[in-house]
């Protein structure tokens, strides 16, 4: 039974085709389609700034604060009329580092001072099972003396 070279080259290709393009000197590269970018668009454009894109913005209050806030100017008094919007943008994100940055601190305080809490609460010999021990008493008590009272 003979098999037809055209037939394996289509099945060979299908199913292992990196061997074959190796075999006919073809650039990997370009056949990675899942990998990387096409070769047009890997290389950068030049970006166009967009017709109704307003050149100045107008920063609120709130916007003034976080240009102060982040470092951006000294006073408010600083601050002209209009601010590009990446301006704005990159003092939102210097805000958002520095919140962070003030939460991670706050988080390890807390931290620190329930573990001395809870080091003070030992030496009182006070626990949370002898804490529950005590108000199941109190309860007890409470309902013993409740059904006791009602004749």
């Amino acid at each position: 039974m003979w098999v037809r070279a055209d037939w394996v080259v289509k099945v060979l290709e299908r199913n292992v085709p990196s061997i074959l393009w190796m075999a006919r000197g073809m650039d990997l590269k370009i056949q990675r389609r899942l990998c990387s970018k096409p070769q047009e668009e890997s290389q950068p454009q030049p970006r166009s700034r967009s017709t109704l894109r307003v050149p100045g913005h107008k920063p609120t209050d709130w916007e003034k604060r976080f240009l102060l806030w982040a470092g951006h100017f000294k006073k408010a008094e600083d601050i002209p009329e209009t601010v590009s919007i990446e301006t704005i943008r990159a003092a939102k994100t210097t805000l958002r580092v520095k919140f962070s940055y003030v939460m991670i601190a706050l988080t390890i305080l807390g931290c620190v001072i329930m573990v001395i809490r809870g080091k003070q609460a030992v030496k009182r010999h006070e626990s949370l099972i002898s804490i529950n021990l005590e108000k199941k008493a109190q309860w007890r008590e409470e309902a013993a003396q409740s059904t006791s009272a009602k004749p």
